[in-house]
């Protein structure tokens, strides 16, 4: 399991969809306003990964993933990438905010992965989830004791960066969960291992799970079409 460092973070998981007008538009028009998106974001202020969901899911195209210390810092800079060329092309489909903070269940753990930058992995999958009323009413000794299970499987992949994230109280879910991978298949099989943990049995919602690919701004605007 890994945690983040006393630095406190916001995380936004922005998806989008791109409207099909934009693949009429001129191969240089579009090249020029990649650029125009990649300097509007990397001069925004605050952290961010780009990655495509593209052919991967019919609900979303691409995903841009903030990380800032305020909610205010995110909103600027989506603001500011709806002033681009782009941004006039773009509808967000779906959108998740959470926050870092030190698990209970955990003494001392790793950085996120988002924060260790040489740690960038070609997959991240984002996993919203929710816990059932009675996972709450269980005694702190007995979620412990689930939790330290949990951990103990999660253990048998180093391979897999997992960033664990909160929402209680500022979206709809509980948590947030992004698994960065090399090897898609390495994250099946940890799901499929933690599904025979008795904390499973708690969860209420896990749905969805979206697979994107690590891509840069530019070529993955590129690659829309």
């Amino acid at each position: 399991m890994e945690e983040c460092n006393s630095e406190q973070y916001f995380f936004n998981f922005s998806f989008f969809k791109v409207d099909p007008k934009w693949r009429w538009m001129a191969d240089l028009a579009k090249e020029e306003s990649a650029k125009e998106v990649e300097i509007v974001l990397k001069n925004s202020g605050i952290k961010f990964r780009t990655y495509s969901t593209l052919g991967l899911r019919d609900d979303a195209d691409f995903l841009i993933w903030f990380k800032a210390k305020t909610v205010d810092e995110i909103q600027n800079a989506i603001a500011k990438l709806y002033t681009t060329v782009f941004g006039k092309y773009i509808i967000p489909s779906k959108t998740y905010l959470s926050c870092t903070r030190p698990s209970i269940y955990v003494e001392k753990g790793k950085p996120l992965g988002f924060i260790v930058e040489n740690e960038t992995r070609k997959h991240v999958i984002v996993y919203p989830f929710t816990k059932t009323r009675e996972w709450y009413l269980l005694p702190k000794e007995e979620k412990q004791a689930i939790m330290d299970e949990h951990i103990e499987v999660s253990k048998k992949y180093p391979q897999i960066i997992l960033n664990t994230t909160y929402s209680f109280g500022i979206h709809d879910e509980d948590f947030m969960l992004a698994f960065e991978v090399d090897e898609i298949r390495d994250f099946q099989d940890l799901i499929m291992d933690l599904r025979e943990t008795k904390v499973s049995r708690y969860v209420k919602n896990d749905i969805p799970m979206i697979v994107c690919v690590k891509k840069d701004i530019v070529p993955l605007i590129g690659s829309l079409g």
